[in-house]
């Protein structure tokens, strides 16, 4: 039986401390900003109408906490026209439900049209990538409660776990994130370890953290690597362990918010 080194995080990560600190002056675009670039207007109207969806679920929240009934269903009515409309929401959802009544020739149909209008919308929020024995796997979530749509705030939290499948110790010495958002803005943010540790992760092992991130779109991606090196090897030379790409979903793979 494996042996699992579980690293507890209560709040964010240093991550999140430095995206936050990047991200509080960022200006969402809205439909229809970018001028000469079809792709970039295409993108730009879907984080627009991403945007309202997101504000839509949250004041529908705020009114079923103050218990304001009415304003709830009315909201929740508004929310099940817009899925109606929205054409990555509608072909998400004509997806998940060809893949679960198994007629997956509509199911390739619905994902070649999602490919054409929102390419970014079929990455998936997990992953799983295995370096020279080390494997990395991810899964984010959209944390509805910490996130403010109306101020252009998302909040994503994200759980890796690293599994050493070596016959060798290893231990983290660096991360390394390329964070991309709706746009296309991306940012690389470096740091010493995870979560202030630097752990060595004997063979047959694991180690587990979590940390977040905050975008000032309703979605966008995350991937990068890991600094290693084995610790067992006088004068050993450190190598970079794949973290595979990983969507950052407002909507999640099912098309529902959490």
């Amino acid at each position: 039986m494996q042996s699992l080194c579980v690293k507890s995080f209560v709040g964010v990560g240093n991550d999140w401390v430095n995206c936050m600190r990047r991200k509080s002056s960022n200006v969402i675009v809205a439909c229809g900003s970018s001028k000469g670039d079809p792709m970039s207007v295409s993108t730009s109207s879907f984080v627009s109408r991403t945007q309202t969806y997101a504000l839509l679920k949250h004041q529908m929240e705020v009114a079923a906490k103050s218990e304001d009934y009415k304003e709830a269903a009315r909201i929740r009515d508004s929310l099940k026209l817009f899925e109606d409309e929205e054409p990555v929401l509608r072909l998400t959802r004509l997806l998940n439900e060809a893949v679960a009544d198994q007629r997956f020739q509509d199911a390739a149909r619905y994902r070649d049209e999602l490919n054409k209008i929102a390419p970014h919308s079929l990455l998936k929020c997990s992953s799983e990538a295995t370096t020279l024995g080390i494997k990395v796997q991810v899964r984010s979530v959209y944390i509805e409660s910490r996130s403010q749509p109306s101020k252009g705030l998302y909040f994503f939290a994200y759980r890796i776990r690293i599994t050493n499948n070596s016959d060798q110790p290893v231990q983290l010495l660096k991360r390394h994130w390329i964070i991309t958002d709706a746009n296309g803005k991306t940012e690389n943010v470096r740091g010493i370890g995870v979560v202030g540790e630097q752990p060595t992760i004997l063979p047959g092992t694991s180690f587990e953290y979590s940390s977040a991130c905050p975008l000032s779109t309703p979605s966008g991606k995350m991937e990068g690597d890991f600094e290693m090196i084995h610790v067992d090897r006088v004068n050993s030379r450190s190598f970079n362990v794949a973290i595979a790409p990983f969507s950052l979903a407002m909507l999640g793979d099912d098309g529902s918010t959490v």
